[in-house]
């Protein structure tokens, strides 16, 4: 390695250190977390990974607080302990080569969901459908433990976004801000799922209408991951044939009703 190299390597590091702290506050500012709530991570090179310690407010952090650890989450770098979630961070850098950066974070209202046991996979908004497809639930797993990162292991390959039962979201992306970006996006679709369904029912996008948007990721920019698989949101149809119920105009439901009368009759 060159002088020049090392000092490219130095600096993209220190890039990556801010990046980290000013996410953390905006993440902070935005009311996605709360008090020492949430965890970031950047890759870097030679498998190593640079993320926030355990304990400190991300709103608050300085460069110097964040740890660089191995592979397999030992301390190469820094005072502090990382976050007590690394595993999580780890699971997803081996499943995804194409990541480079993780955010976990406890939005309130994708939190409500995830407690309710209720995933954001529905076809509501065309913004998310292009940008995530649709956001999955992961069972519950005790936050920092093997239960979290087994629960999450089948959605990591084919999702940008997963929710966690009972704990929040974790998104990812090709760099911090795609990762940061995403989190705000599950929350918005989780403001407009609720407000939806306080009003009365969702009024679902078409199979069609899906697919359209699908075939428009790459015009927008918008990868699907390497592993994706080809479920897609819940559409208008699906939603239909999953209620049971069956629609009718008013002059079908006059026949019908008539039918049914003079059936009564016939039966005296």
């Amino acid at each position: 390695m060159t002088v020049n190299d090392s000092h490219q390597q130095q600096r993209t590091e220190e890039q990556l250190r801010q990046e980290i702290c000013c996410i953390g506050k905006r993440l902070y500012e935005r009311g996605l977390i709360a008090a020492c709530e949430g965890n970031l991570s950047a890759r870097l090179d030679g498998g190593r990974i640079l993320t926030t310690p355990a304990g400190l407010s991300k709103g608050l952090l300085e460069p110097a607080d964040l740890v660089v650890t191995d592979e397999k989450g030992r301390v190469l770098e820094g005072a502090r302990s990382p976050s007590s979630e690394q595993a999580m961070h780890i699971l997803i850098y081996e499943l995804r080569p194409d990541v480079r950066a993780v955010c976990h974070a406890h939005p309130p209202t994708a939190t409500g969901f995830a407690a309710a046991g209720r995933a954001l996979d529905q076809a509501l908004l065309p913004e998310v459908v292009i940008a995530l497809g649709h956001v999955p639930l992961a069972r519950y797993g005790t936050p920092g433990t093997k239960e979290l990162t087994e629960s999450l292991e089948p959605f990591v390959p084919h999702y940008d976004a997963i929710l966690m039962a009972n704990h929040g979201a974790v998104t990812m992306g090709p760099d911090l801000q795609t990762a940061f970006h995403r989190m705000e996006i599950v929350e918005q679709f989780a403001k407009v799922a609720l407000i939806t369904s306080l009003l009365g029912g969702s009024k679902l996008l078409s199979g069609r209408e899906v697919a359209k948007l699908i075939a428009a990721r790459p015009r927008y920019g918008c990868a699907a991951p390497p592993g994706s698989s080809p479920e897609l949101p819940v559409t208008a149809e699906q939603a239909e044939a999953e209620d049971g119920r069956i629609q009718l105009t008013a002059d079908e439901l006059e026949v019908l009703i008539d039918e049914a009368v003079r059936k009564d009759r016939a039966r005296r």
